[in-house]
């Protein structure tokens, strides 16, 4: 089996670039998840505690999921 080929970096970077763009969009598809989430991480590091790991992981995977779904949309 042959080794796979590599991308040029122009082409990697044109990608990025292109995945970056839809950030703002993706953003604003899924506000209420980016909310619940970032309450999730405030409420969880307030004073001296740290955030620990899978302590904020179902919002994280609400907002993951509406990312990954509004992506699929967008394409």
């Amino acid at each position: 089996m042959a080794a796979p080929r590599a991308m040029p970096r122009r082409e990697v970077w044109s990608r990025t670039r292109e995945k970056l763009r839809s950030f703002p969009h993706l953003m604003a598809a899924c506000a209420a998840e980016a909310s619940a989430y970032g309450r999730c991480v405030a409420a969880n590091t307030q004073g001296s505690k740290d955030l620990r790991k899978d302590k904020c992981a179902n919002e994280f995977q609400v907002l993951k999921n509406c990312f990954t779904e509004n992506a699929k949309k967008a394409r």
